[in-house]
């Protein structure tokens, strides 16, 4: 996906040496934006294997609202792991396996009272808005709660997507991302938003169009500059196509999205060169 290597090889050009939360440090540049287009293939990276399944796993838990890891380990997916132990949930007193407000709260529950969920539920105003007045500049969700940014050991990275329905017919997302780890997070997080516009534009019965990213803070680990330069000495492969295996039509509207399960989703055609593993800087 050459997309994803013009954004290693410009951290690697324009980026500076930066100190970080993690003490890891990273080679770090600020602003960056692509585009992907649905209709051309499903954007997942091919230079190195990405299991899609833990990606709309992933996807699924945070539409759902739950924010305990454990749920999402149920899945078989661990990737929240390191911020869910003991040793990070007791500073806000906490069990483990309880994230706080952390996307599916903050999607779902928008300004409410944690752990309660009697806040603003973005993702119904979303699809419900999408099918009722589609041709709004207001079809925004917001992960970013300046109140609850210091009540997690990890606030949201993926902060503001924004959804358009183009001519009545097409659906395109935009994505703004205050910080990206582009090795080991922004593989995911391109691959989960442009899932998260196919099912979308699938229960509201659109065709998909572009998913837009736009990135603050994106930067590379020091400790994965050797897996970077593997990535990048490989070559891109076909894209896949994915399709949401749907004969009956039941999948629609709020409930139809949240009813997904990866067995209705068909990635068909992926291939990719072989795993690169790398360490997460907690």
């Amino acid at each position: 996906m050459k997309q994803y290597h013009d954004l290693l090889k410009s951290i690697l050009l324009h980026g500076k040496e930066h100190q970080d939360r993690t003490g890891v440090g990273t080679i770090s540049h600020f602003g960056f934006q692509t585009r992907f287009d649905l209709r051309k293939g499903f954007p997942i990276v091919t230079t190195k294997k990405i299991p899609f399944r833990w990606v709309a796993e992933e996807l699924f838990w945070f539409l759902s609202g739950d924010t305990n890891e454990a749920n999402l380990r149920a899945r078989g997916v661990d990737i929240w792991a390191e911020w869910a132990d003991e040793a990070h949930t007791k500073r806000f007193a906490r069990k483990p396996g309880d994230l706080g407000p952390v996307y599916g709260y903050l999607w779902r529950s928008f300004g409410g009272h944690y752990p309660e969920h009697d806040g603003v539920d973005q993702i119904a105003r979303l699809v419900g808005e999408i099918k009722n007045n589609p041709h709004s500049r207001r079809l925004i969700v917001t992960g970013w709660d300046p109140r609850e940014a210091d009540n997690v050991d990890l606030p949201p990275c993926h902060t503001l997507f924004q959804f358009k329905v183009e001519n009545g017919s097409v659906l395109h997302c935009q994505l703004y991302q205050r910080s990206a780890d582009a090795f080991l997070g922004v593989p995911f997080n391109i691959s989960s938003y442009a899932l998260l516009l196919r099912m979308v534009a699938h229960v509201c019965e659109l065709a998909v169009g572009e998913f837009v990213y736009t990135l603050g803070d994106y930067h590379i680990y020091k400790n994965h500059l050797d897996q970077v330069n593997e990535l990048l000495s490989r070559e891109p492969l076909p894209l896949p196509s994915l399709e949401i295996v749907d004969p009956t039509k039941r999948l629609r509207g709020l409930q139809g999205l949240l009813d997904l399960r990866y067995e209705d989703l068909n990635l068909s055609g992926y291939q990719s060169h072989g795993k690169i593993a790398a360490a997460v800087a907690v």
